[in-house]
Formats: C-alpha cells, sequence, structure tokens
C-alpha cells in the first residue's frame, strides 16, 4: 500500500515536472512580449508616435480573404492605418518596431498593434522576434509601400486580441469602416529568397 502511494506521488511528481516544461519554455517569449507592450504603450497617443518619427500612411489596409496563387496569405480582416518609422534599421528589436497599426475609433485612432520589417537585401536568413519566423520574403504593399521593396515582416496584435493568433498579418476583429481613407489591398506577392 505504501508502496503504491509512493509511485502514485512520483508519477504526479514527474507529470508536473513535465508539464512544467513547457511553461518554462513559453516564459522568455512572454518576458519579451512584455516588454515589447510596456515600450510600446506611451503610443497609444498617436501624437506621441509622430513626435518619434512614426508617420501616417494615411490609408486604413485589409483584406477580403481572396487566395492567389504565388501570393502571401491574408486572411479576412484588417490591418489598419500604419505609422511607419523609416529612421529605425538595424537588426529586429523587439521594443523598437518599425511600424505602429491603428485602428479607427471614430475620430481618434487607437494603438492595436506593430510590425516590424526587414528588407530582403538586409537579411542573411528570415528573421524572427519572440518565436516566431517572420512571413515573406514579399514584394511591397502597394500603393503604400513600393513594390520593389522586397521584405520580411511580421505583425503583433499587442494591444487588441486576434481571433487568428498574436502573430496573424490580418484581424477579423478590426475595421476599416467609417474611414475616410480605406484600402482594399490584394495579397502581396511572395519572392524568392536568393
Amino acid at each position: 500500500m505504501r508502496t503504491a502511494s509512493l509511485v502514485r506521488c512520483a508519477v504526479i511528481a514527474l507529470a508536473g515536472f513535465w508539464g512544467a516544461a513547457p511553461a518554462l519554455a513559453e516564459e522568455p517569449k512572454k518576458a519579451e512580449i512584455d516588454a515589447a507592450r510596456k515600450a510600446l504603450e506611451k503610443y497609444q497617443d498617436p501624437y506621441v508616435a509622430v513626435r518619434d518619427l512614426y508617420l501616417s500612411t494615411v490609408g486604413c489596409v485589409h483584406y477580403s480573404g481572396e487566395k492567389i496563387e504565388g501570393a502571401m496569405d491574408y486572411p479576412k480582416g484588417a490591418m489598419g492605418i500604419h505609422f511607419v518609422n523609416v529612421t529605425l534599421q538595424g537588426p529586429p528589436d523587439p521594443t523598437k518596431p518599425n511600424v505602429l497599426i491603428y485602428e479607427p475609433d471614430g475620430k481618434k485612432l487607437r494603438l492595436v498593434a506593430a510590425e516590424w520589417l526587414v528588407p530582403l537585401a538586409a537579411a542573411k536568413e528570415r528573421p524572427s522576434l519572440f518565436g516566431q519566423p517572420f512571413q515573406g520574403p514579399m514584394e511591397g504593399h502597394e500603393p503604400l509601400i513600393p513594390k520593389d521593396f522586397v521584405h520580411y515582416d511580421l505583425h503583433a496584435w499587442l494591444f487588441k486580441d486576434n481571433p487568428l493568433g498574436m502573430f496573424s498579418p490580418t484581424n477579423p476583429d478590426v475595421t476599416c469602416d467609417g474611414s475616410d481613407f480605406s484600402i482594399l489591398e490584394a495579397p502581396t506577392k511572395m519572392v524568392h529568397a536568393q
């Protein structure tokens, strides 16, 4: 009886140990995500973003969910209005994205996500952040980003939940309805990395 009890305790302890391993593996990613949220919190105010050289592309980008062979897969949903900082270069920094993404909310803008862009020419290999590989390489997102700007990118929905996942490029819960400059984009063409 006592041996059976000891075996049960050992099994429970081992199960707890094995069950804890994935949680421990997730902690660095969670810490990195929390640090990014904290660093970007000040950009809830888009005027602060502009003062820090994030400039609005004005257009509110959304996708129909259309699938095109050889193009990125953008599930139906929106990204929002991109504020781009072209002064940020070099390896991706989780606390300094090249792009902040806002959702129109009446006459205001609400920060919902961040995006990191890495030009193909500057990447020796596919970049990753938060344990996530970047998508691409792909052409630029016309009309807002020139077609010749071949790049990798990664979206992180840090300030609005996304039923498609934190790192999906689109969010079905974000809308461009009511935006003066709503842009229904076609999926961006994929490019072969050389």
